[in-house]
């Protein structure tokens, strides 16, 4: 294949990643910068290095995700700078662990706000964009919106309780949408399983806690941002081209039923009904 067939030689295209200097909204940009485009990441702070790959860096504009306003006038920085937005990467977002019986109303409404309601203002100002640019090497306008959503949306999240709901809702937005706004957008959500960033040890403990804790996945190991960033990058390209309204589980085979732990040598081998 030469490199002109390339599908995933992303040349041309531009991307913004939100939440995209750190974790695996970095390893995102990176992904992206390598194969070729020209990538935009937001957030509240300026990273202390911005991303960079195949001798290019990502270019930074400030942002709080949870304001409208913001979001499109983010959208509208990257119209001036590049003139078009083909992939918009909805990372941002997170929550720390919480009492869900004492927590504040004011923490609920923020996680909400992060998590789910920021996405859809990002989607959104997207919308107005990509829905008017014409398209690249003579294919259709249009573009991609790839939602980074988590297994708290898809399973009990005891703990974090409003990041899980707003990640279940990110994930019916994204469904949604898909429909609403075919053929010129799609929409994907990626449902992210555990996965080993720079903050890993505040949720899992030292080295020897993230180790374990990998243990109890099927494949053996926690995820890594790149891992994430692999699957954006092909959800971004024409490979993807017929993939919308789809859920991504990338969670290394799950987790294992909590009864085979609970349950004795003969009962592991009894055949379940």
């Amino acid at each position: 294949m030469t490199e002109a067939s390339n599908p995933l030689d992303l040349t041309g295209r531009v991307v913004l990643v939100t939440g995209g200097g750190k974790g695996i909204g970095r390893a995102v940009s990176e992904r992206f910068l390598a194969a070729g485009a020209d990538v935009v990441v937001c957030s509240r702070n300026e990273p202390e290095t911005l991303p960079s790959a195949g001798g290019r860096t990502a270019v930074f504009h400030p942002a709080d995700v949870r304001d409208p306003d913001t979001a499109f006038a983010t959208v509208a920085f990257v119209e001036e700078k590049f003139g078009r937005l083909d992939v918009l990467v909805n990372n941002a977002g997170g929550a720390p662990m919480t009492d869900a019986a004492t927590v504040s109303p004011r923490f609920s409404k923020a996680i909400i706000e992060l998590n789910l309601l920021g996405p859809l203002y990002f989607a959104q100002a997207a919308h107005r964009l990509m829905t008017t640019q014409p398209g690249l090497h003579g294919e259709a306008g249009g573009g991609t919106v790839i939602n980074i959503s988590s297994v708290s949306g898809v399973r009990p999240s005891p703990g974090t309780a409003a990041y899980g709901a707003a990640k279940a809702g990110m994930n019916s937005l994204t469904r949604s949408l898909a429909v609403e706004w075919a053929p010129k957008i799609r929409m994907n959500s990626v449902v992210v399983g555990l996965v080993k960033t720079e903050q890993a040890h505040l949720h899992y403990g030292d080295d020897a806690g993230i180790a374990a804790v990998g243990e109890t996945i099927p494949l053996g190991r926690m995820a890594e941002p790149d891992d994430i960033a692999d699957v954006c990058l092909f959800l971004a390209s024409p490979m993807s081209r017929y993939v919308s309204g789809a859920e991504i589980l990338l969670h290394g085979g799950g987790e294992s039923p909590a009864f085979l732990r609970a349950a004795n040598s003969e009962a592991d081998h009894a055949p379940v009904n």
